[in-house]
């Protein structure tokens, strides 16, 4: 399926579809919660600092957007049965998921493998893997009870083509990477839901600065401007629009941007 024109972008509509997105008040995180809660989403909005989610649900009532949810979580501590009481606030206020956005991500620390923390990988593993497959796991019988439904996860060149002192960050968003894949080929002849994975490049976020402080962050991209690719993926497409693996800053230069997430 075309995506759309990144210059020129058509309107989304999200009325009425119920959208969660992991570490919505980071960077691209906080850019997508504003841009599905204008396109009249209702929004869970996840992050793991209560004063941030309500600071970002102060900005969207005033809006007069649709109220959104705000969803406390520390992804570094979560059990299994957090994620199912998640599911199951979601199913008694909804009753339904229609997309479920995965852009929570962990840095850790940088380094030689030999002088990067045994706990600090657990928690990036836990942060950046573990926690988007207990939220999908947990989630998936509430993203097929609607009409069609939507899972994207937000990958990294890193993952993609791992480099030296990258170590539990690149490990885990490779293995990420898999899930996304593994996902993708499971439910391919599920109809009513769809699989996709975005690999931002870099952006201007809280992330890039922790790993560029010195580079010019006004050469990249803003979040805002790859808010349109994945309200796209959000909203309802048909099953031929599932299964991708997208590289936005291929896609915001207008050049050939996707490949399948399948083998």
């Amino acid at each position: 399926m075309p995506l759309p024109d990144p210059a020129h972008p058509a309107p989304a509509d999200l009325r009425e579809r119920v959208v969660l997105i992991t570490g919505a008040t980071g960077g691209l995180g906080r850019a997508l919660a504003l841009a599905c809660a204008r396109a009249r989403a209702t929004v869970v909005l996840h992050a793991r600092v209560v004063r941030k989610l309500e600071a970002l649900y102060d900005e969207i009532v005033a809006e007069g957007a649709p109220e959104p949810v705000i969803l406390p979580l520390d992804l570094a501590k979560a059990e299994a049965s957090d994620f199912g009481t998640v599911a199951s606030a979601i199913e008694s206020q909804f009753g339904r998921l229609d997309a479920l956005v995965h852009v929570a991500a962990q840095l850790g620390s940088l380094g030689p493998i030999e002088h990067q923390p045994f706990d600090t990988w657990l928690a990036v593993l836990r942060v950046n893997v573990a926690a988007a497959l207990g939220l999908t796991r947990s989630l998936a019988r509430l993203l097929e009870a609607g009409t069609d439904a939507s899972v994207t996860f937000t990958l990294d060149t890193h993952g993609e083509r791992p480099k030296a002192y990258w170590g539990a960050y690149a490990a885990s968003k490779a293995a990420l990477s898999a899930l996304a894949t593994t996902l993708a080929d499971e439910w391919e002849s599920r109809e009513r839901l769809r699989v996709n994975a975005v690999v931002p490049g870099p952006m201007r976020s809280p992330l890039r600065n922790l790993t560029h402080p010195a580079e010019d962050a006004s050469r990249l991209p803003s979040p805002e401007a790859l808010a349109p690719l994945y309200l796209h993926l959000i909203a309802g497409q048909p099953k031929a629009g599932s299964g991708l693996r997208i590289d936005a800053q291929a896609w915001l230069a207008g050049a050939p941007a996707s490949t399948s997430l399948l083998p």
